[in-house]
């Protein structure tokens, strides 16, 4: 990143870069930098401020996918309530649900209502935000495992959301399945996705913001 701006500062530095088109190699050069600089952490773009204004003024809701957990479902010993027989958060999920966090007060949220799936890799995330008590809420509970489920509880958290207050921001932490099943939207590890209800009562995907 430092060498990109200096490079760049350089180059501009350079009367005839200011007077002529750049050349091909300086064109590619200086879209790397854009780039880079879009994806900095601490960088929010113009769409992502939108959600977090929506988010912090009670419009929106957010989902978020349990931090990074190396692996895929639970084993076949899994207990509810149990973490050693889960899969858990890796070192490098803690930091990324911890930054999330930051993301969050970084952006005027200093307290919100944070309910979670009671698996312990979403409890941690959950916990991990600083942003508040944590509720457990089964209707979050992940039914990778159980297919089954998908409907009856999709329906169930749907009714949950009816009756949610809004008089502060509103975190769920959950499954990548519950939240594709009550979306069709395929979050990241970590990734936030901010919905609003609709005057039907439809869920509308608003936009999502990734942290790395």
């Amino acid at each position: 990143m430092i060498s990109c701006y200096y490079s760049v500062k350089a180059l501009f530095r350079k009367p005839h870069c200011r007077q002529r088109p750049l050349k091909r190699g300086w064109q590619i050069l200086l879209m790397a930098c854009l780039s880079l600089i879009h994806t900095a952490p601490g960088f929010s773009s113009d769409i992502d401020i939108e959600l977090w204004n929506s988010l912090r003024s009670g419009n929106s809701l957010v989902l978020i996918r349990h931090a990074l957990a190396p692996g895929t479902g639970d084993p076949n010993h899994f207990k509810l309530g149990d973490c050693s027989t889960q899969r858990n958060l890796s070192a490098a999920g803690r930091t990324q649900a911890q930054v999330i966090g930051k993301q969050f007060r970084a952006h005027g949220i200093q307290q919100a209502q944070v309910f979670s799936s009671q698996w312990c890799r979403c409890m941690e995330t959950a916990e991990l935000l600083e942003l508040g008590p944590v509720t457990e809420l089964p209707e979050l509970n992940s039914f990778f495992q159980q297919h089954e489920r998908r409907d009856s509880q999709t329906q169930r958290l749907k009714k949950w959301l009816d009756r949610a207050k809004f008089d502060q921001p509103l975190v769920l932490v959950t499954h990548q399945v519950n939240i594709t099943a009550l979306t069709d939207f395929y979050p990241a590890s970590g990734e936030m996705v901010i919905v609003k209800r609709s005057e039907s009562g439809e869920i509308l995907v608003l936009g999502s913001i990734k942290t790395d």
